[in-house]
């Protein structure tokens, strides 16, 4: 997918998402170009309130994520596939497509929605390809848009509720008019900047009306703060949208705290409307019989329109007027024009629902948006599609624990806090390699360094992996009332002590012993009167001056070169460290921050136990820009970096590499960032990503982690290159240092494999990853691995031949083949695999290939793997070698003594060695174009049969009647029956090797005669 934006906007997109970037590069993307993420999941889905289906297509719809972007399904939601993922931003409002041309969709990007936690987005993009290429079309500064319709007959003309700034006042909100595809916008309905549109409507029977709710409300620097104005009602156009008037009759006011409305219209008949209404007082469900000029309360349960910041969604069946639904923390529906209700969806504790889109054409098709995805029903809400096949989870931190896989941990926006490994047995990560940890949804995870079966998280609950039990060892004194805390509260273990386990509120709380005592190791950290910041504008108040902390500790960076030094900041904007263990703490806030600027993480350095890292997010100031700030001296002085990123995107995580001194890591509203020179210079390192908001970063060993809050969780295989790139360009070529690998045995077909429809995350590289840069245009590159000894015992060459399998005979798909890997010569970075085994058995591609791709080895007979030990990488360009060493490590998991596994080596390679030696004589006799009979009946056939049967008994056979290719067979399968796992060889393998090693010795007699 392409993404294209117009000349009209080019230069001001231009300045926005890439200028700032590109001018303070120093390092050619193309240096990392090869460096790609692998999605592991998972695949619950998260909070997503776009969605759209096309009426004439009933089996295609679309849903737009809060910060995972734009997804597609063509059928009825077994499968969604992302067609947003180019695009600058990934927080969406709204989708709609058009009626008369289903080609053209527009995208209202921000999310709509006023909460704690929220994305904003760039305005307005249009697709006229059916999401293939998107074009930015405006309103770039409206940050939210709570809906976007588009006319029924003319798609050049489309209606925009912008809701503007969640965190501030702005000018460019309210309702907006386009005739022209986008080209150019007008304000139609306009009140005050603080007062925005979260929904617009057209009158399904004439589009010249239309209604639109307009919403004063914003949120404030502090958590749950939120404020209200008078100015929020409903509103009326009769003339397409130029002209409105606001529609009073039977609706609370501004005397009785109105807030939201939610409008929906019958199509059978325009005059009957249903209204959910949020206020103070007379709040509920409203009807209308004469196209809103007059309203009546119908229904007082808050379970149909509580929580109306959050819900205001309600529809009316497309042919049955009195047939309504409403979206809210469940959903239900009445029969008898809201009289009475009853429960359609919504799991104990409700899935809270966000939008519904009913089929006029056949309306039992219904899709619905909640905090957990999308959903189809085809039967009226009998049965519905799955949200267990959509990786849009919103991670709020992540974690890696130290076990082999290791696992990646989080808390869930809406679904509880998950684990996920890293990779899967069965050559992807499934359903298999999910777990729920017991912790809540907004929960840090801390497993235990020194148990990765022991789960910590959240308030503190502590989970047992082994057993799935659950306790709570949190503070007993947190019940007291006399500690704040918010949603997400830190909870790490000290990286200078596996034992320390700490816990932030408004103080810093530790535990030695896993929670069954603790101790308060700081005082109050946060600001006792913190000043009221200027973007809460006119809803400022006298209170506000002297309103009781709110403030809490939201950030802790433990050193890992001193147990005595901790660093912890404020979401209200404080910075303290202590260095001898919570005895004493100072300030060290930046002087350039102000209140409420929230400390999202700090990072202390690995290298310098004076230097630490902080990044801050102002977005609940109204402030977009990125800031992190670095100290070398203990927080002293601080010094501001973030030259390279972009101006529009603040800043959630900063980490520095622990291999690499000056390597940094960034995650920003938009992508992942990184710094080879300690922060003085950035670029974007988003790769292959979708733009989401980068909640957490940890680096792994050798890999990043991602964790997102709208796409799930990404990994980073290896970033040794970007810890050399200042070396890799001092010469013509350079080979990276490749990291330790872990030898694992590629077993994808131990289980029936899943269907390929059935979503997976994505396993690391089934080999040792390869690194190279290439600093100019090459012909010939090579890469060979050498054993201890120096010599060569696998090469890859650029000119060679890729592997071809004829699959055309196979009665399944083959999409356990893997596509070949070629050698690139151009200028830049480029990544190989190596598969840890020695060169393929020769010959073996040609005339065994079927019968192994029968047997299920990936991709035809393979080379044994290497044994575990130091090997050598040599790369030849043009010419010029360098050799760099690798680490091959067993896989942690196995347990085999070392006699056994050296058992296993040797036995398989005789068999390497058997086959190859039986080669060299079947080629003699090949390249005898005149051998005697006797010698071709020695050769054999060579004919491929039955996979379980085709090698035969390997000692009934008279030796004396043995072919060389029946042979070389039987060799092959003992040598796959050694290789399968890392097992002691038994008895009678050992003796069936034996066997062979006679009958090759027997059978080279037989050649000596016929030569």
């Amino acid at each position: 997918m392409t993404f294209s934006f117009s000349s009209r906007v080019l230069g001001t997109l231009l300045l926005i998402f890439s200028v700032s970037i590109l001018s303070a590069q120093q390092i050619p993307s193309s240096s990392y170009q090869d460096l790609d993420y692998r999605m592991i999941g998972p695949f619950r889905a998260s909070r997503t309130v776009g969605g759209v289906g096309i009426p004439s297509q009933p089996n295609v719809f679309f849903m737009g994520v809060n910060n995972g972007g734009v997804w597609k399904t063509d059928d009825y939601g077994r499968t969604w596939n992302p067609i947003f993922d180019d695009a600058p931003t990934g927080s969406v409002g709204d989708i709609a497509v058009s009626e008369s041309n289903p080609d053209i969709i527009y995208v209202g990007s921000g999310e709509g929605l006023h909460r704690p936690d929220l994305g904003v987005g760039d305005g307005i993009f249009k697709s006229v390809n059916g999401g293939d290429t998107w074009e930015h079309v405006g309103l770039e500064d409206v940050q939210q848009v709570g809906r976007l319709i588009v006319h029924p007959t003319n798609p050049d003309i489309v209606i925009v509720a912008g809701l503007g700034h969640p965190y501030g006042p702005n000018e460019q909100r309210g309702v907006f008019k386009t005739i022209d595809g986008g080209k150019t916008w007008k304000k139609v309905l306009y009140i005050n900047d603080n007062t925005g549109a979260i929904q617009v409507e057209f009158d399904p029977n004439n589009p010249e009306i239309l209604f639109a709710d307009m919403w004063e409300h914003q949120e404030g620097p502090w958590e749950n703060a939120a404020f209200s104005g008078p100015n929020s009602g409903l509103y009326k156009s009769t003339d397409g949208g130029e002209t409105w008037r606001p529609l009073t009759k039977g609706l609370p006011g501004a005397d009785e705290g109105l807030g939201r409305i939610g409008v929906g219209i019958a199509p059978s008949n325009s005059n009957i409307m249903f209204a959910t209404v949020d206020a103070r007082q007379n709040g509920g469900i409203y009807k209308s019989t004469d196209a809103g000029e007059s309203w009546e309360l119908i229904h007082e349960d808050r379970r149909l329109w509580g929580r109306g910041g959050d819900f205001a969604e309600i529809k009316i069946h497309p042919k049955n007027p009195e047939r309504i639904y409403v979206a809210n923390i469940a959903s239900y529906t009445s029969a008898d024009g809201g009289k009475t209700w009853s429960s359609l969806k919504g799991a104990p504790g409700g899935d809270d629902y966000h939008r519904i889109w009913i089929n006029p054409i056949n309306p039992d098709i219904m899709l619905f948006v909640a905090d957990q995805g999308a959903v189809i029903t085809v039967n009226a809400g009998r049965t519905w599609s799955s949200w267990y096949n959509q990786p849009t989870t919103q991670l709020y931190h992540v974690t890696t624990d130290n076990a082999f896989p290791y696992w990646v941990y989080g808390g869930q926006q809406e679904s509880g806090a998950i684990g996920i490994a890293s990779r899967g047995n069965g050559g992807q990560i499934s359903f298999r390699e999910f777990m729920g940890v017991g912790a809540d949804e907004y929960a840090y995870v801390a497993p235990d360094p020194k148990d990765p079966d022991i789960i910590y998280g959240g308030r503190v609950t502590r989970f047992n992996k082994r057993t799935g039990q659950s306790s709570n060892v949190g503070p007993e004194a947190l019940r007291s009332g006399d500690y704040r805390f918010v949603r997400t509260m830190p909870l790490l273990y000290h990286p200078a002590d596996d034992n320390m386990l700490l816990f932030g509120t408004n103080v810093l709380w530790k535990t030695m012993n896993g929670g069954n005592s603790w101790e308060i190791i700081s005082p109050d950290l946060t600001y006792e009167q913190p000043e009221v910041p200027a973007s809460v504008g006119r809803y400022k108040t006298k209170e506000m001056e002297t309103m009781a902390r709110r403030g809490v500790i939201y950030a802790v960076g433990p050193s890992p070169l001193d147990v005595n030094t901790i660093w912890a900041g404020t979401d209200d904007g404080r910075v303290h460290v202590t260095k001898n263990g919570g005895k004493e703490w100072l300030e060290v806030t930046p002087p350039s921050m102000s209140t409420w600027d929230k400390v999202s993480q700090i990072d202390a350095s690995h290298f310098d136990p004076s230097t630490a890292y902080i990044a801050i997010n102002a977005i609940r100031k109204d402030d977009m820009k990125p800031y992190v700030y670095r100290t070398r001296d203990s927080g002293k002085t601080w010094t501001l970096v973030t030259k390279g990123m972009n101006p529009n995107g603040p800043v959630n995580v900063i980490r520095e590499d622990p291999k690499q001194k000056g390597l940094l890591y960034a995650g920003t509203e938009r992508e992942v960032y990184f710094s080879i020179d300690d922060g003085e210079n950035w670029q974007s390192l988003r790769n292959n990503m979708p733009a989401t908001s980068i909640r957490d970063l940890v680096i792994h060993e050798d890999d990043l982690v991602v964790g997102t809050h709208g796409r799930s969780i990404w990994i980073l295989d290896n970033v040794s290159p970007l810890r050399e790139l200042a070396k890799a360009g001092k010469s013509a070529a350079y080979l990276y240092s490749p990291s330790d690998t872990y030898r694992v045995r590629w077993n994808m077909f131990s289980d029936t494999p899943l269907p390929p429809e059935e979503p997976t995350g994505e396993n690391p590289p089934d080999g040792a990853i390869l690194d190279f840069q290439l600093n100019e245009e090459v012909e010939h590159v090579k890469l060979e691995i050498l054993d201890s000894e120096g010599n060569v015992i696998r090469t890859y060459a650029r000119d060679d031949e890729p592997e071809k399998i004829d699959t055309t005979a196979l009665p399944h798909p083959t999409y356990w083949i893997k596509p070949q890997q070629s050698l690139g010569t151009s200028t830049g970075h480029h990544r190989f695999i190596w598969d840890l085994r020695h060169e393929p058995p020769k010959g073996s591609q040609r005339e065994f290939s079927i019968a192994a791709v029968y047997k299920k080895t990936p991709s035809g007979p393979r080379g044994p793997f290497v044994h575990p030990g130091t090997y050598a990488v040599r790369l030849t360009v043009d010419g010029v070698s360098q050799e760099k060493p690798i680490q091959i490590i067993l896989d942690p998991r196995v347990e085999i003594t070392q006699e056994a596994l050296r058992l296993q080596t040797e036995l398989s390679m005789q068999c390497y060695k058997g086959y190859h030696d039986l080669e060299e004589i079947k080629e003699a006799i090949d390249s005898n174009s005149s051998a005697p009979e006797s010698q071709m009946v020695l050769r054999g056939t060579g004919a491929v049969g039955d996979p379980d049967t085709m090698y035969g008994s390997i000692r009934h056979v008279d030796p004396s009647r043995e072919t060389l290719v029946g042979l070389q067979e039987k060799f092959l399968f003992m040598l796959n029956l050694l290789q399968a796992a890392d097992v002691q060889p038994t008895t009678q393998t050992i003796d069936a090797v034996s066997t062979l090693e006679e009958t090759l010795d027997a059978l080279k007699i037989r050649w000596e005669s016929l030569k």
